[in-house]
C-alpha cells in the first residue's frame, strides 16, 4: 500500500509538470526525485516515518519559475540547479540556528488553510488536464474517463471505510482500491467504439535516463553570474515552502494519535533537506520534500492496535469495541523499500506499461485527490457544522461549548480569506511569491486571533499539530503545552462530516447515515474494530484522539 500511496500522485505530478516547463520535467525525473527522498531519509533521518516526495506546491514553483524565466533566454535546469544550491545553503543557516523552534506556534489554523489550497490546486489541474485536450472527440471521451476514475475510486474508497462486505474485502477496497481504478480504465477506453478515438496518453522516455536530451548532470556553470545571483529571491522563496510544508508533513505524522516513543529531530531533518534539494538540483530533478497525506498514513499503517470491550460506568459491556493503539512499529525499512520499488518503475517494461495511461484516467486521479483532501479538512468540517441542524448536532460537539456562534462564521471567514488570497496569488505571475502567504498565517495566528477570540474560542476552535511529545524537541507548545483540545479530550477533527464522534474524515467516504456509514450495532467483530480504528475512538497517551484526523491536508 505504502508504494501505491506516493507513486500515484507522482504520475499525475509528472504530467502537469512535462507540459507547463516544456518537456523538462517528466516521468522519470518525478520518480528519481522521490527515490533520492526516500532513500536519504529513511537511511539518514531523525523522523525516517515521513514520506519524501514531489508535492503539488513544488509543481506550482516550479511552471511559474519557468514561465518567468523562459522568455530571457536563460538556462532553465541552470538556474533550477543555483536556486536548489542556494536553497541549500539557507536551509542549513536555518538547520544550525534552530529555526524549527518556531514550530511550536505552528497550529491546525496555517495547516488547514495550505491544505484547503493543495484540494483546491490538485481540482484545478484535473480541470487544465482536461482543457489541453481541445473540443474534439478525445476531450469529451477523456471527461467520461475523468469523472468514472473519480466515482469508482471515490465509491472503493467509501466502502472500503463501512461495514460492507467482509473485512478482507473492505481492507483490500480501501488499500488497493484506487490502483485498480486507474489500471481498469487504463484499458477500458479501448473498448469497442471508444478504441479508435486517439486519446493523450502519459508521456514517458528512455528507462532510467532525463526525458530531455540531456545528461543527469546539469551545466550549472554555462550561465551568467547575473543569473546565479538572480536566483536567490527564488531560492528564498523555496526555502520558505519547505521550511512550512515538510515541517508541518513531520508535525502530522507524529500526531497525537500516534503513540511514538523515539523523539523527533527536526533540525537534522531540515539539514537533510537542503541537501536533497541541492543534489535535486544538480541532477535536474524536481525538489522533493515530506508528502501530505503520505507521511501520516505511513504511519498510521505502522500503528498497531488492539480492541477492547466498551463497557458503561458500572463495568458493563455496551455491545461495541474501542481501538487501542499500543504502539508504533519505527523502522526505516519501509520507507527505503517504497523507495526502491519506485526506482524500479523506471526500468523500460514498466515504462512502456505507464505510456498506457491516458490524461483522462490521471485527471481522474486529481480529482480524487482534491476531493478527499477537501472532505478531511478543518476548514470543510466547520462549515459542515454550521450548516447542519442544531437539534441533530450531538451534545458532545467541541464547537458546541462555543456561546458566540458567529466565532464560529468568523473564524472560517478568516480561514478562508487565508485561502483565497493564496490561491489568487498562484493564478497570476506572482504564484512563486504564494509560500510568503502561507508563512504569514503563523503570526497571525499567534498574536492577532488572541485579540479577537477569547482562549476559550481558540481552544475549540484550533488545536495544536502533534502531541506534546514530539512539541518538546522544539520548546514545547507556546502556553505551557496546552494542545489545544478541549476539558474533556475531545477535538473537532474528531468528528466526522456528520457530527458523529470517532468517524474518520480521513477516509474519502465521509457519508455519514449513507449507505457507506460506519455501523454501530453490538458485537462488532474485534477484526472490524481494528481495521476501521476511524469509526472507534483511538485512546492514546490517555486522551481519546482519532486515527488519521491529521490527513486532513494533502501534498
Amino acid at each position: 500500500m505504502m508504494f501505491r500511496q506516493p507513486i500515484l500522485p507522482a504520475l499525475a505530478f509528472s504530467l502537469d509538470m512535462f507540459t507547463s516547463t516544456g518537456s523538462t520535467y517528466g516521468v522519470n525525473e518525478v520518480l528519481l526525485a522521490s527515490v533520492l527522498g526516500a532513500v536519504v531519509f529513511s537511511l539518514l533521518a531523525c523522523q525516517p516515518l515521513v514520506i519524501v516526495g514531489v508535492t503539488g506546491p513544488i509543481t506550482v514553483f516550479n511552471y511559474t519559475v519557468y514561465d518567468i524565466m523562459e522568455p530571457t533566454g536563460t538556462n532553465y535546469l541552470a538556474f533550477m540547479c543555483w536556486i536548489g544550491l542556494w536553497s541549500l545553503v539557507f536551509h542549513w543557516i536555518l538547520a544550525v540556528t534552530n529555526s524549527c523552534n518556531w514550530l511550536r506556534y505552528v497550529t491546525r489554523f496555517p495547516c488547514d488553510i495550505f491544505g484547503f489550497y493543495v484540494a483546491f490546486i490538485y481540482l484545478q489541474k484535473g480541470i487544465q488536464v482536461l482543457q489541453r485536450l481541445g473540443d474534439a472527440e478525445p476531450f469529451y471521451l477523456s471527461i467520461v474517463a475523468a469523472l468514472l476514475v473519480f466515482m469508482v475510486a471515490y465509491v472503493c474508497a467509501g466502502v472500503g471505510g463501512s461495514s460492507l462486505f467482509h473485512h478482507h474485502v473492505r481492507v483490500f477496497l480501501k488499500d488497493y482500491g484506487t490502483p485498480l481504478t486507474l489500471i481498469f480504465f487504463t484499458g477500458f477506453v479501448h473498448i469497442g467504439r471508444m478504441e479508435p478515438v486517439d486519446l493523450e496518453v502519459l508521456p514517458t522516455g528512455i528507462a532510467f535516463m532525463p526525458t530531455a536530451d540531456r545528461s543527469w548532470l546539469v551545466d550549472f556553470w554555462n550561465i551568467p553570474v547575473g543569473d546565479v545571483f538572480l536566483a536567490i529571491p527564488f531560492a528564498i522563496l523555496l526555502t520558505i515552502l519547505f521550511w512550512f510544508d515538510h515541517n508541518v508533513s513531520s508535525l502530522i505524522a507524529q500526531g497525537t494519535e500516534f503513540p511514538l516513543k523515539k523523539p523527533a529531530g527536526f533540525h537534522w531533518d531540515l539539514f537533510l533537506l537542503g541537501l536533497t534539494t541541492g543534489v535535486a538540483g544538480i541532477l535536474g530533478l524536481p525538489f522533493p520534500n515530506g508528502l501530505i497525506p503520505q507521511a501520516p498514513f505511513h504511519t498510521d499503517s505502522l500503528t498497531v492496535s488492539k480492541s477492547e470491550p466498551e463497557t458503561d460506568e458500572k463495568g458493563e459491556f455496551k455491545g461495541s469495541y474501542v481501538t487501542k493503539a499500543s504502539h508504533v512499529v519505527e523502522q526505516r525499512v519501509s520507507n527505503l523499500a517504497q523507495g526502491l520499488l519506485t526506482l524500479g518503475t523506471m526500468t523500460g517494461p514498466l515504462l512502456v506499461v505507464l505510456h498506457l495511461i491516458p490524461h483522462g484516467v490521471l485527471a481522474g486521479l486529481f480529482f480524487v485527490m482534491g476531493v478527499q483532501a477537501l472532505e478531511g479538512n478543518g476548514i470543510t468540517l466547520k462549515i459542515l457544522f454550521l450548516l447542519r441542524d442544531k437539534n441533530l448536532t450531538p451534545p458532545g460537539h467541541p464547537l458546541k461549548q462555543i456561546h458566540r456562534r458567529r466565532a464560529i462564521w468568523e473564524f472560517v471567514a478568516i480561514e478562508l480569506v487565508g485561502f483565497g488570497a493564496t490561491f489568487a496569488i498562484t493564478q497570476t505571475v506572482a504564484a512563486v511569491g504564494f509560500p510568503v502567504f502561507i508563512m504569514l498565517l503563523i503570526p497571525i495566528r499567534a498574536w492577532l486571533l488572541p485579540r479577537w477570540f477569547s482562549p476559550e474560542e481558540l481552544g475549540a476552535l484550533d488545536e495544536a499539530t502533534a502531541s506534546p511529545f514530539t512539541m518538546e524537541g522544539i520548546g514545547g507548545v507556546p502556553g505551557g503545552g496546552d494542545s489545544g483540545d478541549d476539558s474533556d479530550g475531545t477535538r473537532v477533527s474528531d468528528y466526522d462530516n456528520d457530527g458523529e464522534e470517532g468517524r474518520g474524515s480521513r477516509q474519502a467516504s465521509g457519508n455519514g447515515d449513507g449507505i457507506f456509514a460506519s455501523a454501530e450495532e453490538p458485537g462488532r467483530s474485534r477484526e472490524d474494530v481494528a481495521e476501521m480504528g476511524q469509526s472507534r475512538s483511538v485512546q492514546s497517551a490517555g486522551k481519546t484522539t482519532r486515527r488519521g484526523g491529521h490527513a486532513a491536508t494533502a501534498d
